[in-house]
């Protein structure tokens, strides 16, 4: 069972903790064995091809893409053209433990934060069903992360997410805008290079 909540907004909760060191190591291990199989790739802005900060991939039936076509899901890697590598156990263990109930993910986002690296406030809202949480496991170099309203105006606030910790976005706070502002780094020794892991799952198809 996950550990106590903080609720940070209305349907936005902050786990810390969440996985001790054994877990993120050998969830490191299982991650890292995932992308040698679909390798990171630095996905596009749509229209202007502008290139993200963050390097990505994922695992799953589904994998979320970007580039100049736009936003979107598809099976197979962009750069491969092969599928994605299945969800581990361990996370769909996690997405059960923090949303039970709800229809299981389909896919995983492999967010790699360098030091440098952010992500501007967005929305997750390219999928098709909104009534399963989104959930998300942080490993390595702790992020500012912030998280606002329904709105790109509405007011925000930041907190420290760290190795380990997990949050999720869900009901009220499954369309919250939320970004990460910067990464702390040297704040973890999980990952020997630096830098920041974040999982992302999300059901992306509408639950039968």
């Amino acid at each position: 069972m996950p550990r106590a909540a903080i609720a940070v907004a209305p349907g936005v909760d902050h786990f810390p903790g969440f996985l001790d060191r054994a877990a993120q190591e050998a969830l490191q291990d299982e991650v890292q064995a995932i992308l040698a199989e679909a390798p990171l790739f630095r996905p596009r802005m749509p229209r202007t091809g502008k290139p993200f900060s963050v390097e990505m991939s994922n695992c799953g039936p589904l994998g979320w893409v970007s580039d100049e076509a736009g936003y979107r899901y598809q099976p197979t890697h962009p750069e491969t053209g092969r599928p994605w590598p299945a969800i581990p156990p361990r996370l769909l263990a996690a997405f059960a433990a923090i949303a039970p109930g709800a229809p299981a993910p389909e896919a995983c986002l492999i967010n790699f934060y360098a030091a440098g690296a952010r992500m501007g406030l967005h929305q997750d809202r390219d999928e098709e069903e909104f009534s399963a949480p989104v959930v998300s496991l942080s490993l390595g170099d702790a992020a500012l992360f912030r998280v606002g309203g329904l709105e790109r105006n509405a007011p925000t606030r930041s907190f420290r997410l760290a190795s380990g910790d997990a949050m999720a976005l869900a009901g009220e706070g499954r369309l919250a805008f939320h970004g990460v502002d910067r990464i702390i780094a040297g704040s973890s020794t999980l990952i020997p290079e630096g830098g920041r892991i974040n999982l992302t799952l999300r059901r992306v198809t509408r639950a039968a």
